[in-house]
């Protein structure tokens, strides 16, 4: 009865303390399979394993960062081109509101046109950076605005939606 099986103990379960470096059961040391990391150091070390995890972590941040400008930028200028060719549209209108409402209205239209295309043209001299930083102080300025529009677009975008899914089944 040598070979009688022991309860476990605290002992046997306690994990071995912080900084001690992983070393292979002896079976595994001498099975031809190196634990050794492309550096020279021992890949199953704590401190390795946080180093390389910051390092993919710093490495998938700025490879989102890019992504996120990549896009941001392409959205900018779709952004621009959509309003300078909404501008020309009430341009073009402002010719046919002359004749059939009145050259007072006509202004009315070339006046918004104006002002499209002015904000077309802002939009597009600034930067990505720029405009985020505008509409963060938009926000700390006043906050019950940025709310509001945020409302107003979230319901536009809501409204536009269900129109084209409407759209769709029909």
């Amino acid at each position: 009865m040598a070979d009688t099986p022991k309860p476990m103990t605290d002992a046997d379960i306690i994990p071995p303390p912080a900084g001690t470096e992983f070393r292979p059961a002896a079976p595994l040391k001498n099975a031809g399979v190196s634990f050794e990391g492309a550096e020279g150091g021992t890949v199953g070390t704590f401190a390795g394993a946080k180093q390389t995890l910051a390092d993919n972590t710093a490495k998938f941040r700025e490879q989102a960062g890019d992504k996120a400008r990549t896009l941001a930028d392409d959205g900018k200028a779709k952004a621009t081109g959509a309003l300078t060719e909404l501008s020309k549209l009430l341009t073009d209108a402002a010719g046919q509101v002359d004749e059939k409402l009145g050259a007072q209205y006509g202004q009315y239209a070339r006046s918004a046109a104006d002002r499209v295309q002015g904000f077309s043209s802002t939009l597009d001299q600034k930067s990505v950076d720029e405009l985020v930083e505008s509409a963060r102080e938009l926000v700390r300025k006043s906050p019950a605005v940025a709310i509001g529009a945020a409302a107003a677009v979230g319901f536009v975008v809501a409204r536009l939606l269900t129109a084209g899914l409407d759209q769709r089944d029909a």
